[in-house]
């Protein structure tokens, strides 16, 4: 099979550096997000004043609901050819990849009249407060007029992903990063524009991802290059990647809208607390990009090697997987026991912050371990095609069990301490029910069906 140094076959060659290889690009790519989304928070904060910087918070679960529901069925495309890519059926490959460059411009076109018509609507539903309703409405009525710029971009690096490249996503996350962060100090220093610069400034720097992605898959002689005059919808493949996708999608959106609910839980606590979660689960957010990156290797390797019916090799993988995934969990137990007052200090060094921080710290610690089946199991569910059992699980553990639990467990008592535990518990039984439904799978008759076709 004709493939130059842009794609990596999975199918062949040591899967210990394969995984590795490809997982740091994301785990670089995923910081430097991270990066400067906090540094988007410090220019607001220090710039605009506190009420942009609430009327910031109070869109983020929404914006992760409804663009995540996007990624999540995109996610399902990036399976697919994966797939087709593993089993060298390059025509597959370039229908499935035309399909999902025209599905996303039509999804981005009907977000951008949706988040014009709809956004008022949900910040009333979400209880925006007064002060803060008419910048949160303004930040997301630009955010989303350039939703269609963000589409295209995740679509075109999914793409790119599914056949081994994790590298050039990368370059163009963090051009766009540095371009994000000059124009929110232009629109916002010298030109005064307040929330809606950082708003500009955010989906010009997603234009330029995009326009990057597009140049790469429209040059190339690859099996991704996009020809314009092909670009139109395969009914077929839109139907495996709806299949692929959609659960995932429903799922995302799920668990965000759920997180809110979470964090009506913890403001009972009061502002301390609230200061102690935030910083909990900023450090969370950085500590769970290396399983999440090795989960998307996990899902791009099962996926083209069971497109090349290559089950023993699968076997290897997800041993490999994790190892990597479980030496991780390791090194952060023994940060968070070992420095937790450090890491909370880097946010806020008040007494009371510290306490709430340091608990929230030690008492997730353990689970992490858990984390890692989850991710991973997922990773290779996914990558078998089969979406719905990770939804389901996720879905069962984060947002049903969560919910009853904290229900449960605050009218049981009024202390702090059980609504700590919401989080990790919801993790442990995730991990537990996804290495078991994982080891069923693969015992499956079906799944052993797909692979003694070709023996």
């Amino acid at each position: 099979m004709h493939h130059n140094n842009t794609t990596t076959d999975m199918t062949v060659g040591s899967i210990h550096p394969l995984i590795i290889k490809f997982a740091l690009p994301l785990i670089a790519g995923n910081l430097f997000q991270q990066l400067y989304n906090t540094v988007d928070c410090i220019i607001v904060g220090n710039y605009v004043g506190k009420s942009a910087l609430a009327a910031i918070g109070s869109t983020g679960s929404l914006i992760n609901a409804v663009i995540g529901f996007f990624m999540g069925v995109s996610a399902g495309g990036s399976v697919v050819i994966s797939q087709y890519f593993g089993a060298h059926n390059i025509q597959q490959v370039r229908k499935t990849n035309h399909t999902m460059i025209a599905g996303s411009f039509f999804a981005g076109i009907f977000l951008i009249i949706f988040g014009h018509i709809v956004s008022p609507f949900l910040l009333r539903i979400m209880s925006t407060p007064d002060d803060v309703f008419g910048m949160a409405e303004q930040y997301l009525k630009i955010y989303f007029a350039g939703a269609l710029f963000q589409l295209i971009y995740n679509v075109g690096a999914g793409i790119l992903r599914a056949l081994g490249d994790s590298t050039r996503p990368l370059y163009f996350l963090i051009a766009s990063s540095i371009i994000n962060v000059v124009l929110d100090l232009f629109f916002v220093i010298v030109l005064h524009q307040g929330i809606a610069g950082v708003a500009y400034a955010t989906i010009i720097s997603q234009a330029v991802s995009m326009i990057l992605v597009l140049l790469v898959m429209v040059r190339t002689t690859e099996c991704y290059k996009i020809e314009l005059k092909a670009l139109s919808i395969d009914g077929f493949c839109l139907k495996r990647i709806l299949k692929q996708g959609l659960p995932g999608g429903i799922q995302m959106a799920i668990t965000a809208f759920s997180n809110v609910f979470v964090m009506g839980y913890i403001n009972r606590f009061g502002s301390a607390c609230m200061a102690g979660w935030s910083c909990f689960n900023k450090i969370d957010q950085v500590s769970l990009l290396p399983l999440q990156s090795i989960s998307l290797g996990a899902t791009t390797f099962s996926g083209q090697n069971y497109g090349a019916r290559n089950e023993k090799r699968i076997k290897e993988g997800i041993h490999v997987s994790l190892q990597l995934a479980i030496g991780w969990a390791l090194l952060l137990i023994c940060i968070f026991e070992f420095f937790p007052k450090q890491l909370i200090s880097m946010f806020n060094r008040d007494d009371e912050v510290l306490y709430y921080g340091i608990y929230f710290l030690k008492v997730g610690a353990p689970f992490y371990l858990f984390r890692c089946f989850n991710q991973v199991c997922a990773g290779y569910l996914r990558g078998f095609g089969n979406a719905i059992t990770p939804t389901m699980v996720m879905l069962s553990s984060f947002v049903v069990f969560r919910q009853l639990y904290l229900f449960i467990a605050t009218h049981l008592t009024t202390a702090f301490y059980p609504v700590a535990f919401a989080y990790p518990v919801g993790w442990g039984l995730c991990g537990i029910l996804m290495a078991i439904a994982y080891i069923i799978y693969i015992r499956k008759k079906q799944f052993k069906q797909h692979f003694q076709a070709t023996q």
